[in-house]
């Protein structure tokens, strides 16, 4: 299984609901928290291709998004063949 991780912060709903569908699919993940630490929000603005938003996900290293990008990626079946 590749590795995931996943630019978050503690409040936020699709944070939230991106780690649920993950955990549901019974995938670890690595969360970085980026609510309190502008190094790190500035360090996933610059891997996300400017995207400012939470979550920021990166399956393999290669940036997939955010929550509606992961969900979207599973209705197509992509998700699965990208986590292998």
């Amino acid at each position: 299984m590749k590795t995931v991780e996943i630019y978050t912060t503690p409040s936020c709903p699709y944070c939230h609901a991106a780690k649920s569908l993950l955990k549901k699919k019974g995938v670890s993940y690595t969360e970085i928290d980026v609510s309190r630490d502008p190094a790190r929000r500035v360090a996933m603005t610059e891997r996300a291709g400017g995207r400012r938003t939470v979550p920021q996900i990166f399956i393999g290293g290669t940036h997939i998004g955010g929550s509606d990008d992961i969900h979207a990626l599973d209705h197509a079946g992509k998700l699965d063949p990208m986590l292998a």
